[in-house]
């Protein structure tokens, strides 16, 4: 996985650099995911595995399926990815140019893992202290993992903060055998 994220790094910052000049970051989320979901879907990956399909009739295919919901430019992306045999990183550009927008936007995921679901009014006070600590707009989800006992766990980026009777309990086995 390590390898694509190397090999899409460039595809998806070019992307980012021609959406941001054509101002149509929206546009290209939209194209990307198109192209993410045709090319994970199961009949299509074998139609990608097929060494009697070359670059050309693979790009004519793809573009076929995706119609006119691709611009001259998405139109290009797939020519160019076909060429290098590189339509199967289409999952991991469309996360790198994701990241990129989000960044461009201000913009930062987070994650909450509690131990039931939160009440809109927990997420949006998260998203609030979060905002502040982080000085950037917040799109939060939230998944449930009951085996935290109670709390949350929360994940933005690198930064990790467990709050979880889980994680204070192993805090304070961790104290005590020391």
């Amino acid at each position: 996985m390590q390898e694509n994220t190397t090999v899409a790094r460039p595809y998806a910052q070019a992307v980012f650099e021609t959406a941001s000049e054509e101002n149509k970051l929206t546009e290209w989320s939209e194209m990307l995911g198109l192209l993410e979901t045709v090319v994970t879907d199961a009949q299509m990956k074998a139609v990608l595995g097929n060494p009697k399909m070359d670059a050309a009739a693979l790009s004519d295919f793809i573009l076929g399926v995706c119609g006119e919901a691709l611009s001259e430019t998405g139109n290009n992306l797939v020519k160019v990815l076909a060429d290098a045999g590189r339509l199967t990183i289409i999952p991991e550009i469309n996360k790198l140019y994701e990241q990129l927008r989000a960044e461009a936007e201000g913009v930062i995921e987070i994650s909450v893992t509690s131990a039931y679901e939160l009440a809109p009014e927990q997420q949006a006070t998260i998203s609030e202290l979060m905002a502040k600590r982080l000085g950037r707009k917040i799109e939060i989800s939230n998944d449930v993992d009951d085996s935290l006992i109670g709390g949350v766990v929360i994940r933005a980026g690198d930064t990790v903060i467990d709050a979880s009777i889980r994680g204070r309990l192993k805090a304070l086995a961790m104290q005590m055998t020391n």
